[in-house]
């Protein structure tokens, strides 16, 4: 059975996260390509809500048994075959894991103008994959 009481907990982290996001993004490009604290708390903050969303997913595989995932990504395409997430929020999903990953690896080759795009659009999609955790689970 999942523990709705810790799906809670790490759906307010990543909203918490997504705050600090938000409240560092509302700066123009050029201010944030300067502007290596902002770049950063941006970074860590994506990194930490995308990792709490794949936190959710490996809680609700493990609980519901679903199936062992042979990676990360995986577990969002288990998630859409059980009926959690649509194709669309999965790919997107999977696309937040590439770029954690990204980030978590080889900070070297990070495309900054990249960052504040998802910083400004892209963070939604956590948003979204929230909204689709918690009806499928009965919690909104």
């Amino acid at each position: 059975m999942i523990d709705k009481n810790l799906i809670m907990a790490k759906a307010g982290k990543v909203d918490g996260h997504l705050r600090r996001i938000k409240a560092k993004r509302s700066v123009k490009l050029k201010e944030f390509l300067g502007d290596l604290d902002i770049q950063e708390s941006i970074l860590f903050n994506l990194q930490m809500a995308v990792q709490n969303c794949i936190d959710i997913a490996a809680h609700i595989i493990s609980d519901d048994e679903l199936g062992v995932a042979g990676s990360t990504s995986e577990m969002f395409y288990m998630l859409q075959e059980n009926g959690y997430l649509t194709p669309e929020l999965t790919e997107k999903m999977v696309a937040a894991v590439g770029f954690r990953n990204l980030v978590t690896h080889e900070y070297g080759k990070i495309d900054l103008t990249k960052v504040y795009q998802i910083a400004h659009k892209d963070v939604d999609d956590l948003e979204e994959y929230l909204g689709a955790i918690f009806r499928k689970c009965g919690m909104g």
